[in-house]
């Protein structure tokens, strides 16, 4: 397997890259090449991680009863008045 370098490595971003090991209670180098798996989308075994939990806040997500109560308020919405067209 061929090594990479990596120069230039800030103090910051080297430290959270030794928390992280240290918390997991694994290697760096272990925890540096899941961060670029991550990165290039190989995370989990070469599989796309599934990410939409950590937008949901962002992008709002209803329960099924929340979203049928938005689509009956908005049910008279749906209807179209040909006079409006004249």
């Amino acid at each position: 397997m061929k090594s990479i370098s990596v120069h230039g490595i800030d103090k910051e971003m080297e430290k959270l890259i030794r928390e992280r090991a240290k918390t997991e209670g694994r290697s760096v180098n272990k925890v540096v090449k899941e961060l670029i798996a991550d990165a290039l989308g190989m995370g989990g075994k070469n599989k796309k991680k599934d990410r939409r939990q950590e937008f949901a806040d962002l992008c709002g997500v209803w329960t099924k009863e929340e979203a049928e109560q938005f689509l009956e308020s908005i049910a008279d919405m749906e209807t179209i008045d040909d006079e409006d067209w004249k």
